[in-house]
């Protein structure tokens, strides 16, 4: 029994031509002028970051000669000088974006969620660093050397976030 032209059903299609049909990214474009400015809302993200915020904690702890004190800041320091580079240092976008360059002179750190402050990224990655310092402090034993460090670190990183700092470059640093 053939098929008859009545027949809506169309004939099976070769396995080579279903599988490129499938292949097909047919508007796969991203939607966000900026795609920067929604990245920590993304599903997940907030977990990888504690998560990597962990590893490093814990590769850190096997080295040997290292005491729980020394990795603590360390893990403190690091984690802050990261988050400094990568959220108040480096400007633009790595994609091409449709916005005629308003985002080449905003870090990623003012181009997060349009601008607008205290969004609950915003918050938890102000928070986090806190945290940090808090279990820092607490297991260096608010030793005066550790303490000193990690409040350094801390203030380093967190008076970028405030909101009387959007634009703002001290001494001219990180200006172009």
């Amino acid at each position: 029994m053939g098929v008859s032209e009545t027949d809506p059903s169309p004939a099976p299609l070769p396995l080579m031509v279903r599988v490129f049909r499938l292949q097909m990214n047919v508007g796969v474009a991203h939607s966000e002028v900026n795609p920067n400015t929604r990245v920590m809302n993304s599903r997940g993200i907030w977990l990888t970051y504690l998560l990597l915020t962990v590893v490093l904690h814990i590769v850190l702890l096997s080295i040997p000669f290292f005491t729980v004190p020394l990795v603590w800041t360390l893990t403190n320091v690091i984690h802050n000088l990261v988050m400094y580079l990568f959220m108040h240092t480096v400007k633009g976008t790595p994609f091409e974006t449709p916005d005629q360059g308003k985002a080449r002179l905003l870090t990623h750190w003012e181009q997060m969620d349009y601008g607008v402050q205290f969004t609950s990224s915003r918050k938890f990655l102000t928070i986090s660093p806190i945290v940090l310092y808090i279990l820092a402090s607490f297991y260096t034993k608010y030793d005066s050397t550790h303490f000193l460090i990690n409040t350094s670190s801390l203030l380093t990183v967190l008076l970028p976030k405030l909101p009387q700092f959007h634009g703002v470059r001290i001494f001219g640093i990180n200006k172009y």
